[in-house]
């Protein structure tokens, strides 16, 4: 009878070892999925779209997106534009960075065929040229006319200078700014960065 006592409480005190480690275990997993969901917290992404973001130059908000997880690599519907080639556009030069520094897809093209690398010669954003050299954009990419990067800066400005200004037109109610004599300026220099 005492064996069974013995047995009996030896049972009683597994038992409740047992809940005791089950309990604390269940515990300490609670504990970390309440610090899960406090990080997702921390990092949710801004109620602006990251391609509002990005013309409007609001630093904060794309890195709130980066931090988030949102798709930095996500194409405009209209012009296939990913964030990376909206911020060359608009010379948003500390965006650019911040999306390069996150990984932004450097072969991406736009519905021409264009890289960032592309739209950054062309634009005559030599900063964003060499930005995107460093960071091992490729530079014998073509876009949908069979031009490279430094295919798109060769010919004639003057030939090209209606595109920019057509450009210019189209996209200065949302923020684009060319000063035309310096994209003229610059052509030469990324001919020469991109040989």
């Amino acid at each position: 009878m005492k064996n069974f006592k013995n047995n009996s409480m030896k049972n009683v005190i597994y038992a409740l070892l047992i809940v005791t480690l089950s309990l604390s275990a269940c515990g300490q997993k609670k504990s970390g999925s309440d610090r899960a969901s406090t990080a997702q917290t921390e990092v949710k992404a801004p109620d602006m779209a990251l391609s509002a973001a990005v013309v409007a130059g609001n630093l904060d908000a794309v890195k709130q997106h980066i931090a988030a997880g949102t798709d930095i690599d996500e194409k405009d519907a209209l012009s296939g534009s990913t964030p990376l080639i909206t911020a060359i556009t608009f010379d948003k030069r500390d965006i650019a960075q911040a999306l390069v520094d996150a990984d932004a897809d450097l072969t991406i093209k736009n519905n021409d065929g264009a890289t960032a690398l592309h739209v950054a010669a062309f634009f005559g954003r030599v900063e964003a040229v060499q930005m995107l050299m460093d960071a091992g954009a490729d530079k014998s990419a073509r876009n949908n006319f069979g031009a490279t990067p430094r295919e798109t800066v060769m010919g004639s400005f003057e030939d090209m200078k209606p595109i920019y200004k057509m450009m210019q037109q189209q996209l200065a109610p949302i923020g684009l700014q060319l000063d035309l004599a310096e994209v003229e300026k610059a052509r030469p220099t990324i001919a020469i960065m991109l040989q």
